[in-house]
């Protein structure tokens, strides 16, 4: 059975390695078209988004880097092998959007105040290749394991890029129809408000992994409860529940149950209640037998 989930496993991480290649390759192609675009057309709701591109095109490229680096085998000082890489690859794309959000913050607000002039059609044109572009990869990614944080780092960059070339759009669209240039600006301040909003998400998150809090979905409370409540159990304590990486829970504990009870029995049940009710595979179970009979004191010796 772990030779066939670890099989199955291989061929779900290979489809999703060649998703997130396929959306790749979308991203860096139309990225560079709108690099150029924005230049000629002065419109920094175009450059912005470039910027966000890049970003996904990173979150992209380090996703497949960790996917790949995550399924060497544990060895060595790593016994977990590699699995964070994918923590360490949101932190550092969530580091990335909340520093270009800044910038584009910056930069929007002066074309408020001092807004140049902008070609709405050229931005338009490109804006809405761009939402195509972005709805085929979210669409490609959208198949994907969405549990992991790196596919689902990946996917929120490309969502979040869709919405801000509707934003764009939208832009091109007023300065064509009313010449208000100051939409290009809006526009690129709607676009730095979701890179900031999906910074903070990946920076929380892979937060929440790195300083081995419980998941979001278990609560450590419950599954006391469950333990302790279990047949024979007297006592639960040293209960640790954290994420090993995203979609890898783990638990920890010592249960002490009545004496003359089999250990290893009460530890295998214990092991698969927290598989089905918990869907927590990764479990170390210390159980003792509390001892039975009455207390012994032995008399001090006299030297």
């Amino acid at each position: 059975m772990v030779v066939g989930g670890h099989h199955h496993h291989g061929h779900a991480a290979d489809a999703d390695a060649r998703r997130l290649r396929i959306a790749l390759a979308l991203i860096l192609g139309f990225m560079a078209v709108e690099v150029v675009a924005g230049v000629v057309a002065s419109s920094l709701a175009l450059l912005s988004d470039a910027a966000h591109m890049l970003t996904d095109a990173g979150a992209l490229a380090l996703a497949l880097l960790a996917a790949r680096l995550a399924r060497r085998p544990a060895g060595g000082g790593f016994t977990f092998g590699m699995r964070r890489a994918e923590i360490l690859s949101a932190q550092l794309n969530g580091a990335t959007l909340l520093a270009l959000g800044a910038v584009i913050v910056l930069e929007g607000t002066r074309r408020l105040i001092d807004p140049p002039d902008v070609e709405g059609g050229l931005v338009i044109a490109v804006a809405l290749a761009g939402i195509a572009v972005n709805l085929a990869a979210t669409m490609v990614l959208s198949g994907a394991n969405r549990r992991s944080l790196n596919v689902e780092g990946a996917f929120q960059h490309v969502l979040t890029d869709l919405f801000a070339f509707i934003a764009t759009a939208v832009a091109g669209v007023v300065v064509v129809t009313t010449g208000f240039g100051r939409a290009d600006g809006i526009a690129a301040l709607i676009v730095a408000a979701l890179m900031i909003r999906s910074g903070i998400a990946l920076l929380r998150d892979s937060g929440r992994v790195l300083l081995e809090a419980a998941p979001r979905d278990l609560d450590p409370q419950e599954i006391g409860r469950a333990l302790a409540s279990a047949p024979h159990v007297v006592e639960v304590h040293d209960l640790h529940v954290w994420e090993v990486t995203s979609g890898f829970p783990a638990l920890s504990a010592h249960v002490v149950v009545q004496a003359g009870c089999d250990t290893q029995t009460h530890r295998r049940k214990l092991a698969l209640m927290l598989n089905e009710r918990f869907g927590i595979e990764h479990t170390t179970l210390q159980v003792e037998a509390r001892p039975g009979g009455p207390l012994a004191i032995e008399p001090l010796s006299r030297a």
